[in-house]
């Protein structure tokens, strides 16, 4: 079966982890002899753009051809401040010219040299699944399209938008959501669920494993005998939760003050959490190769996660499969990846002091290290791509 793989997800320059789960699943694939070619949906900024990125102290978004040993072909549509703007305002005409435009491109390069297309996101402007779509109207190839998570949660919503996504939901072979949350929030915006699966992503348990919290807090650097090590990794964004960790943090510290933080990850909100956690003991690693976040991982005590919303947060198992427990708000797939509903906090009211609380407990009193490495076996990317690839070639 030969796959034609067409992407929102793909490795920049400026951030080779982007899209990290679309790379670990095309890696297994390889391992399996399955025959693909990978298309990612990029831009082509304008100078104008590019100028305000340098002004503005941005970094370009440079694609990468080649990593870890995939390679990525690119089908590039212009984008210039005009289209940035009317993004911005909600200005949704575009869509449809530019993904009928993008499936013409791919289609012209690889002719019709494969089987079925495997659609990874449906992300704003040019959604990877309505390309699979048009694919699909060029040559009655299958397609199936994989959500996973803003997708769904935010761009979906959009009510321009809305009879799009169904569309390309309901004439999919399969809509793939990374968790029943996920599925049910696509439900409830009106898709009948009749072609539903649920395929969550998993980890690399060659990077992520179990190493002795001493010694990899010495390796690193930051050992202090006694202490307890809290962290956060993610991007720094109001989404991911990262703006509450700073009174987070303050709550564990009037409860356990050798408390040493650590924040893996980058983001917009970088700066302010560094002005709000002037006083306090915390690191901070920007963004950092698979092979350290691992590091970190492993130096934790716990690893907190106050999402306003998560799809399947991959972070969780790689935490888990460290040995690390993981204590998550209970927004969209968080509660399904962590588990177990004691490390579960519910949103609401008073919501930052009483995940401190949870937090405190865990710190305190333990928890079983090994039973959270046995779950999380479960979830290697070796055994997530096998049932993906069965499940694949069964609705065919």
């Amino acid at each position: 079966m030969r796959l034609l793989f067409v992407t929102n997800f793909f490795p920049y320059k400026s951030n080779p982890s982007r899209g990290i789960f679309v790379v670990r699943r095309l890696i297994e694939y390889k391992k399996l002899g399955v025959s693909y070619r990978v298309y990612g949906l990029a831009f082509r900024e304008s100078p104008l753009l590019l100028a305000l990125k340098r002004l503005l102290k941005k970094s370009p978004l440079v694609p990468l051809e080649d990593f870890q040993g995939i390679e990525f072909e690119y089908v590039y549509t212009r984008r210039g401040l005009s289209e940035v703007l009317s993004h911005k305002r909600g200005n949704t005409t575009f869509v449809e010219r530019w993904a009928r435009q993008v499936a013409g491109e791919i289609l012209s390069s690889v002719g019709e040299d494969f089987d079925v297309i495997l659609a990874h996101g449906m992300y704003l402007p040019v959604p990877a699944g309505l390309v699979a779509l048009h694919l699909h109207r060029m040559t009655g190839k299958d397609y199936f399209v994989f959500l996973h998570g803003s997708d769904v949660n935010y761009q979906m919503r959009h009510p321009r938008l809305l009879g799009t996504y169904l569309n390309v939901l309901e004439n999919a072979r399969r809509a793939l959501f990374v968790s029943n949350a996920l599925k049910e929030q696509a439900t409830r915006l009106g898709y009948s669920g009749q072609n539903a699966a649920v395929v969550p992503n998993g980890y690399d348990p060659e990077i992520f494993h179990p190493i002795d919290k001493v010694e990899i807090r010495k390796k690193l650097g930051i050992f202090r005998d006694g202490w307890k090590y809290v962290g956060f990794v993610g991007n720094l964004k109001e989404v991911k939760g990262a703006d509450r960790l700073p009174e987070i943090f303050r709550f564990i510290l009037r409860e356990l003050p050798n408390t040493l933080f650590i924040i893996v990850g980058d983001g917009t909100l970088r700066k302010r959490l560094e002005e709000q956690l002037g006083d306090v003991d915390v690191i901070f690693t920007g963004n950092i190769p698979q092979t350290d976040v691992a590091l970190y991982m492993n130096a934790m005590d716990v690893m907190v996660l106050p999402s306003r919303n998560e799809g399947w947060p991959c972070v969780i198992l790689e935490a888990q499969a460290c040995g690390t427990t993981v204590v998550g708000s209970d927004k969209g797939g968080i509660p399904e990846a962590v588990g177990f509903p004691e490390y579960v906090v519910e949103d609401g009211p008073d919501f930052k002091k009483r995940f401190a609380q949870r937090v405190v407990k865990f710190l305190s009193e333990g928890y079983d290290g090994k039973m959270l490495i046995q779950r999380a076996k479960n979830f290697t990317w070796e055994s997530i791509v096998k049932s993906e690839l069965e499940l694949i070639t069964n609705s065919r």
